[in-house]
């Protein structure tokens, strides 16, 4: 089964310089571990909200809106597309990731199953 984990952040409570060379150290060993394991697929951090551009659709009308987004609070920072056996698989690595952060970092990683289509469609 393939797992999308969603890492929400809170982008003013983030440590102002962003993850330490120390932390990216971390997360590149836990990264080649999932690599080897066979169970991480993709992975990626986003730029900030503020360089984000929304697209809504509602009643039938589109509109288009730049960041920064004032009502956001908690937005998506990153994510990782994982292949595990089960959803207490996915939210074992998920613990991982989140513990290399230490005590610096508020985050909360959303663990979605992808909804696999049947073949052919």
């Amino acid at each position: 089964m393939r797992f999308m984990m969603l890492v929400r952040i809170d982008e003013t409570t983030a440590p102002a310089g962003g993850p330490s060379p120390e932390l990216m150290a971390e997360m590149g060993r836990l990264m080649d571990e999932m690599t080897k394991a066979g169970v991480l697929l993709d992975t990626a951090g986003l730029r900030p909200s503020a360089e984000g551009t929304r697209v809504r659709l509602s009643g039938g009308r589109l509109s288009v809106t730049d960041g920064p987004f004032a009502e956001a609070k908690e937005v998506i920072g990153g994510y990782a597309l994982i292949q595990a056996a089960s959803k207490e698989e996915a939210a074992e690595w998920a613990k991982r990731f989140l513990r290399v952060h230490g005590d610096a970092w508020e985050l909360t990683t959303e663990i979605r199953q992808v909804d696999e289509a049947p073949s052919g469609v």
